[in-house]
């Protein structure tokens, strides 16, 4: 028996998951005491199920409401509880980068697993070693397959793909090898928490359509900088790729003055309203996720939907 439920993160997605397994979300209540309190209960009967909990942890609050419902699901004799977390929050801090500081990546982990959670599904972790924090499954999908996806419908010309850093060399070598582009990468060093400065470009850019790929946007300093540098070196049109669209802070200001082409990220993460009237795309990762889930509960192998040249196959054909 099969269940998928939502806290209130990102509703919308979990019930385009649900729509793609022809399935209805779980009647649930996800509500607040009148003190800020989490106030969680299930509504429908989940004993034996093999329940999904769909919540990105974009803030503290969907991060307790992530918790209470597993120990809701569990108390409720659910017979497997796996948390879908397409944006896991606190990943930048996955190791000790300074002294006495934390490593809440680990931390959020063992809240996860000490709640009730069996097993965890993710999207595009910001450390891949993220998944060894947990003493569960982890099944770590990449949003790369839809977003290629989408990149080969636009008519790019002579494209290529860009790394905003040194940390997403990897990634944009991916990319390219898969669209047939070139590389360049754009060394930035970091001046602070929200702030960044470019040194200089490795590779060529020159009259082309310019990708810049990378796992987050969040106050839209390296993305902006990244235009700037690219249209600079030549770039005819850029295309910011990105799975999460955090957006805090400056992002809007930043985007608003660079004169986006077009943005292009997922539904891991709702869009921001006042983001509305920017050039975005948001490409959904639901049947993704929903395939996923459909693999775990039937007990099949979810490798392959990590392979890219299948699921955008899978994703073209529907």
């Amino acid at each position: 028996m099969l269940r998928i439920v939502s806290g209130n993160a990102n509703r919308p997605l979990a019930e385009a998951i649900a729509g793609h397994l022809d399935l209805k979300l779980s009647e649930m209540t996800c509500g607040r005491f009148p003190d800020g309190e989490v106030k969680v209960q299930v509504h429908e009967d989940v004993r034996g199920a093999d329940v999904f909990v769909v919540q990105p942890t974009t803030s503290n609050d969907f991060l307790m409401e992530l918790l209470v419902i597993a120990d809701a699901l569990r108390r409720a004799s659910a017979a497997r509880i796996t948390a879908v977390v397409p944006y896991f929050g606190y990943a930048r801090q996955d190791r000790k980068h300074d002294g006495r500081v934390p490593i809440t990546a680990k931390l959020v982990a063992n809240l996860m697993t000490t709640a009730g959670y069996q097993r965890v599904l993710t999207v595009d972790l910001h450390a891949q070693q993220i998944q060894g924090f947990f003493d569960v499954p982890v099944d770590h999908l990449m949003a790369r397959p839809v977003q290629l996806a989408y990149l080969q419908s636009l008519d790019l010309e002579n494209p290529v793909v860009v790394s905003p850093d040194t940390g997403s060399i990897k990634l944009a070598e991916k990319v390219a090898k898969a669209l047939g582009a070139g590389l360049a990468i754009i060394d930035k060093r970091r001046t602070g928490d929200a702030t960044t400065e470019v040194a200089h470009v490795i590779g060529e850019i020159g009259s082309r359509d310019c990708i810049v790929v990378d796992d987050m946007v969040t106050t839209a300093g390296s993305i902006s900088n990244a235009i700037r540098t690219t249209r600079k070196y030549g770039a005819k049109r850029v295309f910011p790729v990105v799975t999460h669209a955090v957006l805090c802070g400056d992002a809007y200001e930043r985007l608003s003055s660079v004169q986006l082409d077009q943005l292009i990220v997922t539904d891991t993460i709702p869009l921001k309203r006042q983001f509305a009237g920017l050039p975005i795309a948001v490409l959904s990762v639901s049947g993704l996720l929903g395939d996923a889930i459909k693999r775990i509960h039937l007990n099949q192998s979810v490798s392959a939907l990590l392979s890219d040249t299948r699921q955008m196959a899978a994703i073209k054909a529907t």
